[in-house]
């Protein structure tokens, strides 16, 4: 099977789990022997462009001419069995959906945010949940809020796109929905129920579980949306040192609000930015990981990390945070899922602590059978060959 990735990646000066997942997956489709032809290209390339090519950018979103000419070469050349389309802006444009239907070849999209309709992709502004532009031909919310970068023409071009293209995201032959919640919008988008797969991403299995460790461990950015201030509200609600250590890992806007919450408690320790040597010894040192998330928060790798390392999961009830704990698992959950409320979160934490051990091995489990490299590879490989061997 031939397969080509295409994907717009991210400035590395801004780190993206995105980018991550897309490498990730390419090297477990080439392990499983899937030949991949990687058609990629970079935020990074834009300050190096010819003036000519930066005067085309603003309309690169809805058509970017030289990816379509480039990727209409490669198509040629050969004759893949499926396009594999994840985020596509600037420099590719979702044009690219209807140049591989001119060459015959089904298109699969992983959606990893909401912008089939929301212009930043997140539902969310200023501290707030927001779907002001859900069910609007354009997005003009999007614009008077300056939800794409800041900008208001942006934020206009971002919109147009968006409209523009809502026919070419309805003609995609596959959706990859990472969660259900994913999978909910896409059908609310308008997009049939048969034409949606749900398949997370998956992480390298790091081996057995070390035994469970103790307290709790907040690892991601610490900003608004990853409900930081949440979850310290909610810890202040509890006496020094009543639920054991709390460690939070990362970086972000809210860092000095972390930083002075750790030198109040002598319970709170903050770990700064952490490699993946300091991440894994952070996880084996805890017994339950936090995600506090307050925005719909589509896919939080922690998440999947935690279970991975045998690591239950308290989250807030948002997004695919359900979903990944396990809430509609059959062999019950691996975690807890309260509303994004600090009295909630508060009331939970006892809880969390006291049934740790308990809920390891099924945490375990679950990263086993649903996102262990082995099982989401498959399941990506037979959507392929479903696309693959049906007549267009």
């Amino acid at each position: 099977m031939r397969i080509v990735v295409a994907h717009n990646r991210y400035r590395e000066a801004q780190p993206s789990g995105e980018n991550t997942i897309v490498d990730v997956e390419i090297a477990q489709l080439r392990a499983a022997g899937v030949e991949v032809l990687p058609f990629i290209r970079s935020s990074d390339e834009i300050p190096g462009m010819s003036k000519g090519a930066k005067a085309l950018l603003p309309i690169s979103p809805i058509y970017a001419p030289k990816a379509q000419q480039d990727l209409s070469r490669l198509l040629t050349e050969h004759r893949p069995d499926v396009l594999h389309l994840h985020n596509p802006y600037p420099l590719l444009s979702p044009w690219v959906v209807r140049t591989a239907h001119k060459h015959g070849v089904p298109v699969v999209q992983t959606v990893h945010n909401y912008r089939q309709v929301c212009s930043s992709g997140l539902y969310f502004r200023d501290g707030r949940i927001c779907q002001d532009c859900r069910g609007k031909v354009l997005g003009v919310p999007a614009i008077t809020n300056k939800c794409y970068r800041g900008s208001t023409v942006q934020s206009a071009l971002m919109a147009t796109t968006l409209a523009v293209h809502r026919g070419t995201w309805h003609s995609v032959d596959r959706f990859i929905a990472l969660t259900s919640a994913v999978a909910d919008h896409l059908r609310d988008y308008g997009v049939p129920a048969e034409r949606i797969v749900v398949k997370p991403n998956a992480i390298p299995d790091p081996g057995p579980p070390a035994r469970s460790g103790e307290g709790f461990l907040f690892l991601g950015r610490l900003s608004p949306e990853k409900g930081i201030d949440l979850l310290l509200e909610a810890w202040r609600r509890h006496p020094d040192g009543a639920l054991g250590p709390l460690r939070i890992a990362g970086d972000g806007e809210l860092r000095p609000l972390v930083e002075a919450a750790a030198a109040q408690r002598s319970d709170l320790t903050f770990l700064g930015p952490l490699d993946r040597a300091g991440v894994r010894a952070a996880l084996d040192a805890s017994a339950v990981v936090l995600a506090t998330s307050t925005w719909h928060d589509v896919l939080p790798t922690v998440i999947i990390e935690a279970l991975a390392s045998g690591r239950p999961v308290l989250g807030t009830a948002l997004g695919g945070i359900p979903y990944l704990v396990g809430m509609d698992d059959p062999a019950g959950p691996s975690g807890w899922v309260v509303p994004p409320d600090p009295a909630a979160l508060a009331a939970a934490l006892p809880t969390a602590a006291a049934g740790a051990a308990a809920l390891s091995a099924p945490a375990r489990l679950r990263y086993e059978r649903t996102f262990h490299p082995d099982v989401v590879t498959k399941r990506l490989i037979d959507v392929y060959a479903s696309l693959a061997r049906a007549p267009r």
